[in-house]
């Protein structure tokens, strides 16, 4: 499962959401931006929850971009944010979500 390449610090962050290309669904906000290679950002906010609901929920987002990968293009940076309506859903609701941000932002071909 260690096969991704996630953005480290803070100016990679930063870099991301300059570019200021988002759109947001009731689980997730996602940014995007042209990257070397494919990589991820993940943040959930201390307002979702505790701890171990936020966790739940960084490996939620993980796994689920980890199943849809292979359609995103090969240099892209994506910074996933999760929103108070994730605590609680299923992988598969949430992979839905992050699957219908990457196709509203062009990311993914409409299928």
């Amino acid at each position: 499962m260690r096969n991704i390449d996630s953005l480290k610090n803070s100016s990679a962050f930063k870099e991301v959401y300059e570019y200021n290309h988002s759109v947001a669904n009731k689980l997730l906000v996602l940014y995007s931006a042209p990257a070397q290679g494919k990589k991820l950002g993940i943040s959930v906010s201390k307002k979702i929850g505790n701890s171990v609901v936020r966790h739940r929920a960084a490996r939620l987002i993980r796994v689920s971009y980890l199943h849809i990968k292979e359609l995103l293009p090969e240099d892209t940076a994506l910074i996933v944010i999760g929103r108070a309506g994730i605590v609680g859903k299923k992988q598969e609701e949430v992979e839905d979500a992050l699957l219908h941000l990457c196709k509203k932002q062009n990311l993914v071909k409409e299928s």
